[in-house]
């Protein structure tokens, strides 16, 4: 611990104070655990005012540095949230609350359509008699294939895209396998290789995903599967066109040691991306497994997603999870299916797509005002290279702005440093956050 804050302290604004405890922390001079002076007793060493200190202290606070544990005074943090994997803690972000909460990637409850009417017309009772039925009710199975971007064999139903996304890695993978991943990338995809022995190879992307030339490179590698995302990437916010999709399709077909590659697809904002409905099954369809998720879309807490693809492929899925749970609720099903066929629910997932488009092209333009460059992203998150990760999460902090750290969504920490903004959620103060955003961003 430091003998002396002023000596190591040479901006005495809350943004500086807030920098140099961060530098302190990254570095190790603080340590997890250590107890920090107080606001009045660091301020009376600084010559500045408790409100100074105390500013400080809370942009340390909302990027999760430090945490006040009342009468007994603010601490470094420890290790936080075991129960989570080790990069969905980096990007879990904290509670503590901030003016501009842009970090969540979660879509924005106010324009999610209303339960109530789906719930009110639910039977009574459980209409499951046998547990060995199958396991997607038929309306909703004719009204998956009736929107599904290609012809495929079987569909079935599973809990979200994460949990459709792991359960076809588990039937493709194996320890030691090489998985063709985006970089940057969804940080559960990296866990989730890492749980299953297998190895990483990343792939760079464009503004329209996958880069053909990096993955006929990457496909050399010799890989059991190709895992991305075709449209409103998270973190980055990119979208495949049908061209792009042909052309990484072709580069699987014409290479000799991929040529049988699974591709696993997480089209996790199929409702609300502008972009048309792509996918490389289109090309390739013995190879890919479709996940598309209605989290984004109906709300995240339905918990579902459809998973389609080759019949070999998807049976396997389904009979591996009839050890397990079995089959995603009936009930849930029976919801989901009036959210996408009644009117008022339809109406409600439209307009929420163009609010989020609305949102995503203000604060482009927002920005492009403050000089800097965005490009236009689709869905709910844009993707921003910073000079420096940990002060820019401090000085937006400060500002009153909580966005996500990009080390998490990286296969390295040396390919950049960046934020994810969760645009998609941000309703107004377009130009304050584009501002703030400017300030620390790489300027072209």
């Amino acid at each position: 611990m430091p003998e002396s804050y002023a000596d190591l302290i040479d901006d005495r604004s809350p943004r500086g104070i807030a920098a140099a405890l961060a530098r302190l922390i990254n570095s190790g001079q603080l340590a997890p655990g250590d107890r920090l002076p107080t606001v009045r007793e660091l301020g009376a060493e600084l010559a500045v005012s408790p409100a100074t200190v105390s500013a400080a202290w809370q942009a340390l606070t909302t990027v999760g540095l430090i945490v006040s544990r009342g009468r007994s005074g603010s601490f470094v943090r420890q290790a936080a949230m075991p129960w989570l994997s080790p990069r969905m803690q980096r990007m879990a972000g904290y509670t503590e609350q901030t003016r501009i909460d842009l970090s969540r990637g979660t879509p924005d409850d106010s324009l999610l359509p209303a339960l109530g009417p789906a719930l009110s017309r639910l039977s009574e009772h459980a209409t499951t008699f046998s547990y060995t039925d199958q396991p997607v009710i038929p309306a909703l199975a004719e009204e998956l294939r009736r929107t599904w971007p290609y012809s495929t064999g079987e569909i079935t139903v599973v809990d979200g895209a994460l949990d459709g996304v792991s359960r076809a890695l588990e039937q493709v993978v194996r320890f030691g396998d090489r998985v063709v991943i985006e970089d940057p990338t969804f940080p559960p995809f990296f866990d989730l290789l890492d749980s299953l022995g297998a190895v990483p190879v990343p792939v760079p992307l464009d503004h329209l995903g996958m880069r053909p030339s990096a993955l006929a490179r990457a496909l050399t590698s010799s890989p059991r599967a190709v895992l991305l995302q075709p449209r409103a990437h998270n973190p980055t916010g990119a979208s495949m066109t049908q061209d792009r999709a042909r052309e990484l399709a072709a580069v699987i077909t014409a290479s000799r040691h991929a040529s049988d590659a699974v591709v696993i697809e997480d089209d996790h904002s199929a409702g609300i991306s502008t972009e048309p409905d792509v996918s490389l099954g289109s090309y390739i369809p013995g190879q890919v497994l479709h996940v598309r998720s209605f989290s984004k879309t109906h709300g995240p807490d339905l918990r579902i997603a459809a998973l389609g693809g080759p019949d070999e492929l998807v049976n396997r899925i389904v009979s591996r999870r009839m050890l397990t749970t079995g089959w995603t609720s009936r009930m849930v099903q029976t919801i989901l299916t009036e959210l996408l066929t009644e009117n008022a629910s339809v109406n409600a997932v439209n307009e929420a797509r163009m609010v989020y488009f609305s949102r995503q092209k203000e604060l482009a333009a927002a920005l492009g005002r403050h000089g800097y460059d965005a490009t236009l992203a689709d869905g709910l998150n844009t993707w921003i290279a910073v000079d420096d990760e940990r002060s820019a999460l401090v000085q937006l902090s400060a500002a009153g702005i909580r966005v996500a750290g990009g080390t998490p969504y990286l296969s390295s920490p040396d390919t950049g440093s960046f934020v994810r903004v969760t645009a998609g959620v941000l309703s107004g103060e377009f130009d304050f956050v584009a501002d703030a955003l400017a300030n620390v961003a790489v300027r072209a």
